[in-house]
């Protein structure tokens, strides 16, 4: 059998990866400054609630939606070029939130980053295929552009709270300036133009469609009532019939989606996202109407779990050099079940802090697998497409952790309530039901952990015996260094 020939990654590749880091570590800094600066944006602007939610939601709603049309469109147009023009509209996007004199010129600046952060992802993921083509390699750097994320997550506190405590509520938008305008000037030098050769027109109609269906699914989900399960309805519906058009005009190659070792990995991402999603949100609400701690308490309380989250990402390449990773995938997600039981149990900051570092060390592998297993197993040409579903499926598997984990913690919770009382946490504290109410959420969210939990070990067993490791298929494979004749 003839052997494969894999070039290894150089400098230039590795030098390449620290700028690809860059946007992603902005993105996930960007999701945790906002939050901070939100009581002096009321303040400034006065937003109303609806404003206010927009505010908030006007971003996710639309890097959920573009996913797929910014993955495909970089396939056809260059991943390179599309990253390179997306960097440029997130700098100027920024600019006009950091001084936008009215609420909605702030939710129109947040849908403009929206769309531009859509386009950051998918051409990163698909730039680390590209350029890593030896798997070794590959994985510890989609290790690293795992870890890029978690990094975000420690510093933004750091970072915002000097510049809230110094500057107005706009400075935290103008991070991203020149983090932008670095990646525009090092990455025509470091990075490599990459396309499918073979990609056929821009199709507008199916942007269309999956841009509106995602958009409307999503909606649907955040919302959880009656008005929520028909636009979720409607959003499927366009998701389907979206999907109906792949078959004559694809972006997706069905083939691709029916491939054991695309959606087994891509399923176990979104599910993963689902449950560390719904338990973040229950986290949240549990340290500070449960335990009393105040917003800033509560966020420092979450460093713990994001160092574990940058520990789990720099060690999951290591393991996979000696482990099978069906194995390494099955081990990652019970270690992180175990996190979630853990969480079962919760009765103070120990134990959340304990669970919260348990089920992060556990994640970051899983994503690093899932990420690289997914993203490899398509054709290098469709990379940017396979990235979007990628990261579509994430976030819509986020948005449904939310609703579903935490229906059912409220569901509990009114179950648990005297009858007749069934109020939220913080009007039964003020009506003198204060033990019974935390207990009762208590027990919700004990329920929710344990749904997690039990979704998590199904995952574990179905890993270990439908996921098969990549490097058992195919032709042996031999590296050797780029740049040299073979």
């Amino acid at each position: 059998m003839r052997e494969a020939t894999t070039l290894r990654a150089g400098a230039r590749e590795w030098a390449g990866l620290a700028v690809l880091v860059l946007p992603c570590l902005l993105v996930s800094m960007d999701a945790h400054v906002l939050n901070l600066a939100l009581p002096q944006l009321t303040a400034d602007l006065r937003p109303t609630n609806a404003e206010l939610l927009w505010i908030v939601d006007s971003y996710a709603f639309l890097v959920a939606g573009s996913l797929l049309t910014t993955g495909a469109l970089g396939d056809r147009v260059g991943r390179r070029r599309m990253l390179l023009i997306g960097a440029g509209a997130f700098g100027a996007a920024s600019l006009l939130a950091a001084f936008a004199p009215s609420a909605p010129v702030l939710i129109a600046a947040r849908a403009l980053l929206g769309i531009a952060g859509a386009t950051l992802m998918p051409a990163t993921l698909a730039l680390v295929r590209v350029m890593f083509e030896d798997s070794r390699q590959r994985t510890t750097a989609f290790g690293i552009w795992t870890a890029s994320f978690a990094l975000g997550g420690v510093i933004a506190p750091i970072v915002a709270g000097v510049l809230l405590a110094h500057f107005w509520w706009g400075s935290v938008f103008l991070v991203a300036v020149p983090v932008m305008l670095a990646l525009l000037a090092l990455g025509p030098l470091l990075l490599p133009e990459s396309r499918d050769p073979a990609a056929g027109r821009v199709d507008p109609a199916g942007a269309a469609l999956s841009l509106s269906g995602v958009l409307v699914a999503v909606y649907g989900f955040k919302r959880g009532d009656v008005a929520g399960a028909i636009a979720l309805t409607a959003g499927l519906g366009l998701l389907a019939a979206f999907l109906w058009r792949q078959r004559t005009d694809p972006w997706i190659d069905p083939a691709l989606l029916r491939r054991r070792t695309f959606s087994l990995p891509l399923s176990i991402n979104a599910c993963s996202f689902f449950v560390l999603y719904g338990t973040q949100f229950l986290i949240a609400q549990y340290l500070q109407l449960v335990l009393g701690l105040t917003a800033l308490e509560a966020g420092l309380w979450t460093i713990p779990s994001a160092l574990g989250y940058l520990a789990g990402s720099m060690l999951a390449p290591v393991a996979a050099r000696w482990m099978p990773r069906q194995w390494m995938m099955s081990s990652s997600l019970l270690l992180t079940a175990s996190g979630f039981g853990l969480l079962t149990q919760a009765g103070g900051v120990p134990v959340i802090v304990a669970g919260s570092v348990i089920f992060s060390l556990g994640l970051a592998p899983i994503y690093v697998l899932s990420t690289e297993l997914t993203v490899a197993a398509a054709p290098p040409e469709r990379s940017g497409t396979a990235s979007g579903i990628l990261e579509t499926g994430a976030n819509l598997g986020g948005a449904l952790g939310i609703t579903v984990l935490g229906s059912i913690a409220a569901a509990v919770y009114r179950d648990a309530m005297p009858p007749g009382t069934a109020q939220t946490l913080g009007e039964a504290t003020r009506s003198g039901l204060a033990d019974v109410a935390r207990e009762a959420f208590t027990a919700g969210f004990h329920s929710a952990e344990l749904v997690g939990a039990a979704l998590l070990l199904v995952l574990a067993v179905a890993s270990g015996l439908l996921l098969r490791d990549r490097a058992g298929a195919g032709p042996a494979a031999t590296t050797v260094p780029r740049g040299t004749n073979t």
